[in-house]
């Protein structure tokens, strides 16, 4: 019987047939070739060898030989005579041009009952002189071809940096409008006559009014600068040249200034179009500030940008976007009118424009009924334009691992939390660690919730996300302007875990590292650049922008600096402690409750705590 392998073919039948591909290329054939006669020229030399082994002797002692018979064949190869006896092999010579017949004709010897066998082979022999006078000629030209061809590709490679390495979009690519971007309306309509510019520039040269040159987009990471830019060329549908500044950058010097030149040639033959150079302050950095202040590779970069963006001619339809998130660092002869005309400023988006990119990124997902995509957006205060979309992927991910068909509420919910916060860590703690960390939390939510001017509580949870031990969340409101009484009572509700701590257990823990440093940095920053303190409204930040600049501030104010931040700190720290103690019973309740359930939702904690007062007012 037949055994069937995996494929249905019967084994034994069809053997395994090998073939051999070979690459019949110039550079091979030599190499092969190049082989070949060093192999035969080996075993030529070989054979030689083996030949001058063998035991020379006169041609006397030959003729001696054959007379006493003891030799069976001759072999005659031009000079060079072989003698077989029956017990060994000899060589001998003979003078050029002898006869070998009639050196033993004259010697008395006759051959008759001795094999002489003559090899001619001279014809080889002058191959191999010939072989042997042109092969080193060949190999050299050879290798000195090698050498210069890969000497040419390494110069082409070196020539290669300077080459502008932008990533093109152009109209056959899949365009991106207006209508994929929302929250940004301002800067949309200060880009629309952009667009305008580029799609009719009759109608401008008619006026005199000149192409702008240049748009700066400056604004937080995640609000679409990129995108806009994006959606900027394909409502002009004009071709898109994208580089980041750090891509100009390189190991040899002047390669930055010729990838710029390469760029903007580029873009002047596809226009009209637009550059867009992402993170341009990797390369617009202020000149001569820093440790190695001077003319770098950086200020050839940036000094080249500064003069191809002078070189527009009126007639050019050529627009550079730029964008950045520091554009405080940024040269000024770079920010100045007749290079980057105008300044677009994305912010964070506010309730509105949470709500437009939602409807966006909500596209092609399931949801249920029960979504409000109004308290979506109210709960998502702060998010961007990326976090917003990486929350609705992060429900779908999640909904798709709990094998449900549609994404609820609650997935959107625990999205949110864990964009913020992290995903869950069911750590494992003792029942000490798990009852500090529901004071802890307590501690924070009932001071929160008894301040005049902060935002509800949202949920309290002693689950483990991130780096943290838990977490109580507040639900925020929209705040153009922050108010002193406002920054004093969050230093106290971040100061009140600490404080409950104190309160219960008499002891301090680690857990309140985190809560403490970024107290102190509020305090910090109403000291130092808001003037909300006794040393009156003066911008005390010492930071420098260069290595050899001196600091803005003696030792005496930085001392007083640091009493009035201590200062503040003290007295939330005091407000809060004062919250608790009164607040004791709650406080005790509140933190049971965490060690039932683990979390908390705002419902359930306003039922616990019952309505909103204030208690203790906090002054300095």
């Amino acid at each position: 019987m037949n055994h069937m392998n995996g494929n249905g073919k019967k084994n034994g039948k069809k053997p395994k047939i090998i073939k051999l591909k070979i690459n019949a290329s110039w550079k091979n054939i030599l190499v092969y070739g190049f082989l070949i006669l060093f192999t035969t020229f080996l075993f030529m030399g070989i054979n030689q060898q083996g030949l001058e082994q063998a035991k020379t002797v006169p041609i006397s002692k030959v003729i001696s030989d054959v007379k006493q018979g003891k030799v069976s064949e001759i072999v005659i190869v031009d000079n060079k005579l072989t003698i077989h006896e029956k017990e060994d092999t000899l060589q001998s010579f003979k003078e050029p041009g002898a006869n070998v017949y009639q050196l033993f004709k004259d010697a008395g010897v006759s051959l008759d009952k001795t094999k002489v066998v003559i090899k001619d082979e001279s014809g080889f022999g002058n191959w191999l002189v010939v072989l042997s006078n042109i092969l080193p000629i060949i190999l050299m030209v050879a290798f000195f071809y090698f050498i210069f061809r890969q000497a040419r590709g390494a110069q082409e490679n070196i020539f290669s940096f300077g080459r502008s390495r932008a990533k093109l979009f152009s109209k056959d690519t899949p365009r991106i409008s207006f209508a994929d971007v929302a929250g940004v309306d301002e800067a949309k309509q200060e880009l629309t006559e952009i667009v305008d510019f580029l799609k009719n520039p009759g109608k401008y040269k008619a006026l005199g009014a000149r192409t702008p040159k240049g748009v700066l987009m400056v604004g937080p990471s995640g609000t679409g600068k990129t995108l806009l830019a994006r959606a900027t060329a394909g409502e002009a549908n004009v071709p898109f040249f994208s580089m980041a500044g750090s891509e100009f950058m390189e190991m040899l010097v002047g390669v930055g200034a010729s990838r710029v030149r390469d760029l903007f040639d580029t873009a002047k033959k596809a226009q009209p179009a637009i550059i867009f150079i992402d993170e341009v302050d990797a390369i617009g950095r202020q000149r001569g500030i820093g440790i190695m202040a001077g003319h770098d590779e950086r200020e050839q970069t940036l000094n080249q940008i500064l003069v191809e963006m002078d070189g527009f001619a009126p007639t050019e339809q050529l627009v550079v976007i730029a964008a950045t998130n520091r554009p405080d660092v940024l040269d000024p002869a770079l920010i100045r009118p007749g290079r980057f005309d105008r300044r677009v400023m994305l912010d964070m988006p506010d309730i509105v424009g949470r709500k437009a990119i939602l409807a966006i990124h909500a596209k092609g997902k399931p949801f249920t009924k029960d979504v409000d995509w109004e308290k979506v957006a109210k709960r998502t205060v702060g998010f961007s334009g990326a976090d917003l979309e990486n929350m609705l992927n992060e429900a779908a991910i999640l909904t798709a691992r709990l094998g449900k068909t549609a994404i609820d509420m609650k997935d959107i919910e625990e999205a949110a939390t864990k964009v913020k916060l992290g995903p869950e860590k069911r750590r494992l703690q003792t029942d000490a660690d798990r009852k500090m960390t529901a004071y802890h939390e307590a501690g924070h939510a009932i001071v929160s919730w008894h301040m005049p001017h902060m935002d509800p509580v949202h949920r309290i949870s002693i689950v483990s996300r991130g780096l943290s031990l838990g977490h109580t969340m507040m639900e925020p409101t929209e705040h153009i302007h922050e108010t002193k009484t406002r920054l004093l009572e969050q230093i106290s509700v971040m100061l009140g875990g600490r404080a409950a701590e104190d309160l219960v257990f008499k002891e301090m823990t680690t857990g309140a590292s985190d809560d403490i440093a970024k107290a102190t940095e509020v305090a910090r920053t109403m000291v130092v650049e808001y003037g909300m303190s006794e040393l009156g409204p003066i911008n005390l930040d010492g930071e420098r922008h260069s290595f050899y600049e001196q600091k803005t501030i003696s030792p005496n104010m930085a001392a007083q600096i640091d009493t009035q931040v201590k200062k503040i700190t003290d007295v939330a720290y005091k407000t809060a402690s004062t919250i608790l103690a009164k607040l004791r019973s709650k406080l005790d309740i509140l933190a049971e409750e965490l060690l039932k359930k683990e979390t908390i939702e705002a419902d359930s904690f306003a039922t616990l705590l019952g309505p909103k007062k204030a208690i203790v007012a906090v002054k300095v």
